[in-house]
């Protein structure tokens, strides 16, 4: 529910909001001039964190937007957020406004099923958008031991951010369309050897890139492919 008459959405602020916890904004990173890395706290203790959880968070007044929870700890009441600031939109606007100390309404912590425990391999594609749900994922992958790989298409002036976050195994490309291209996509290191085709694919987002990219794994490989555009050029609050 990306936009949504005011009333109804006064009405969801007036009775379940109340409910859920309010989070306070306690720490503010500015990981490149685009990428923000926002902390909250609050009392997360009926929430449970999972890879890539997501939360709709109200914007303004007609407008939700989905966040993925980049880091989460119930018992310590914190939540990291990795948010991308690409223009003056509502969901930019408001999460580039908020200020450490102001609280904000919480809503339900959703889970993302995008992970799979019984998998051994895991190839994760994304952009900016897609940053909180890397990190969410590598703490798991970590932690258990997995085999994975991350490819990112990021602006140049967001290359570093990866490594900021403390990702690993983690390859940047230019944001130059180049995942639109399926010959392209075709000659990636992890399409010319069989030690990744039945991984498990994450793919999300530019819808369009995720998209072709389904369509050359589907067509060259027996992985697993779970796929989320989360955004696509011209439409808005996808």
């Amino acid at each position: 529910m990306p936009n949504a008459p005011k009333w109804v959405l006064d009405v969801i602020d007036k009775i379940i909001m109340p409910k859920l916890p309010v989070m306070e904004v306690t720490n503010i990173e500015l990981l490149s001039a685009s990428v923000k890395k926002i902390r909250f706290c609050g009392d997360f203790q009926n929430f449970s964190f999972h890879p890539g959880s997501y939360m709709d968070i109200r914007v303004s007044d007609t407008e939700v937007r989905r966040y993925t929870a980049a880091a989460g700890d119930a018992q310590s009441g914190v939540m990291d957020f990795v948010v991308h600031l690409h223009g003056p939109h509502s969901g930019n606007l408001f999460m580039d406004g908020l200020k450490i100390g102001q609280k904000i309404n919480s809503s339900m912590l959703k889970a993302h099923k995008c992970y799979d425990a019984s998998a051994g391999k895991f190839v994760v594609f994304g952009d900016e958008t897609s940053l909180a749900l890397a990190s969410s994922l590598f703490s798991v992958f970590e932690a258990q031991n997995k085999q994975f790989e991350f490819y990112l298409e990021l602006d140049e002036q967001n290359r570093n951010v990866p490594e900021l976050l403390g990702l690993k195994n983690c390859s940047v490309f230019p944001k130059n369309g180049s995942f639109k291209n399926e010959d392209w996509i075709r000659s990636l290191p992890i399409m010319q050897t069989q030690h990744w085709n039945g991984a498990n694919f994450i793919l999300t987002g530019n819808a369009k890139s995720v998209q072709i990219f389904r369509k050359v794994l589907k067509s060259q490989t027996s992985a697993k492919i779970i796929s989320h555009g989360y955004w696509l050029e011209g439409k808005k609050g996808l």
